[in-house]
């Protein structure tokens, strides 16, 4: 279209029938306009798994820089997951947004994505920009985030116990129904908490350790942020989860000590997916785009969600504990992203924990 523009410009510059020219002229030029707003404006529909105020807040920064109503609804990457399998032959959402990369992988593999390589993939680090399972550009990271637990430091004093710093410490009796974790079948942080143990301590050795911790967990929640935020207000002494969700926390001004494990610990990629046969394909292209640029990543810090972003532009906020500074576990995406791991982890952990009494 710009180059008939041009095209036209240049006759009516030479003086060739200038009338017929200036007419068709105007005609692209009204055509250009219009499609350019076609391109920048109609419906998108996000699902998405990180804070909700962050997603919140994403949805509206968007929808006002590209004239596009969004429809946003948050849930753990869990549930996400499920409800976007539910939907495989009729798919409601277009984008997913956030969540631990384990679910995305899954639904790549499972062709619930589309494959998209965005222009702004120059400017992921390099192990961000295709870490599914697939390794078919179904996913691309958005952000990092270290698993660890905190601990309301006023009840901890209260109960005259020493701060714990491992894994170990928290299956001790003095933290009897003082420890809570979200559950695996609906969270996406209680998932990689589970992959964390089993290679941290292999398969049975883990088991063994979940049954130890069972008699400390006063709930399993639904939503993997939610232990962070019962710490913080003093409803239970330690929440495990994602520490950036309990920083957030601690920086509302609540009692929170913030604690990356001892024996080494896991941490997520936040996951940014299109959906198989989007509805809005366009739309959810153009918000893919936007998410991974600077501008896109560094909403977070905005609204204190202290994940360390993965556009190497982007400023990490001083809050976020960055995974250079923690003894990380290799974590293997690939294999514990796949359906039969994830499925088979989540079905023992139902069968041999969940039971069991407290």
């Amino acid at each position: 279209m710009l180059l008939l523009i041009n095209i036209l410009y240049i006759k009516i510059k030479t003086g060739e029938n200038n009338k017929m020219y200036k007419l068709l002229l105007t005609s692209a030029a009204l055509l250009a306009m219009s499609t350019q707003s076609v391109q920048a404006s109609g419906r998108l529909t996000i699902y998405c798994s990180m804070q909700g105020d962050w997603c919140q807040k994403a949805s509206e920064v968007f929808g006002k820089k590209y004239d596009v109503k969004v429809a946003m609804t948050r849930n753990g990457s869990g549930s996400t997951y499920a409800k976007i399998l539910a939907e495989k032959e009729n798919p409601r959402g277009d984008i997913w947004y956030g969540g631990t990369l384990d679910p995305h992988s899954q639904a790549g593999v499972n062709g619930l994505l589309e494959s998209y390589q965005s222009p702004m993939l120059s400017e992921i680090r390099e192990p961000y920009r295709n870490p599914a399972a697939s390794g078919k550009n179904h996913t691309t990271g958005i952000y990092v985030g270290i698993l660890g637990f905190s601990v309301n430091t006023d009840l901890l004093k209260k109960a005259k116990l020493d701060m714990p710093k491992c894994w170990s410490d928290i299956v001790k009796p003095e933290f009897k129904r003082n420890v809570q974790v979200a559950s695996p079948q609906s969270s996406g942080t209680a998932y990689t908490a589970l992959a964390t143990f089993t290679q941290l301590k292999g398969e049975d050795k883990a088991f063994d350790y979940l049954t130890d911790l069972h008699s400390n967990i006063s709930q399993y929640t639904k939503s993997g942020s939610a232990p962070g935020k019962n710490a913080a207000r003093g409803e239970v002494m330690v929440g495990i989860g994602f520490l950036h969700d309990h920083g957030k926390q601690k920086g509302l001004g609540f009692p929170l000590e913030l604690v990356a494990p001892c024996e080494g610990t896991g941490y997520e990629i936040g996951g940014l997916s299109i959906m198989k046969n989007a509805r809005n394909m366009d739309n959810a292209k153009k918000f893919v785009d936007w998410a991974l640029s600077k501008e896109g990543q560094e909403v977070a810090a905005g609204v204190k969600a202290y994940q360390v972003p993965t556009n190497k532009n982007a400023a990490i906020p001083a809050e976020a504990i960055r995974p250079e500074n923690v003894n990380l576990i290799d974590y293997d995406f690939v294999k514990y992203g796949t359906e039969e791991k994830r499925k088979a982890l989540i079905s023992r952990w139902v069968q041999e924990i969940k039971p069991l009494a407290r």
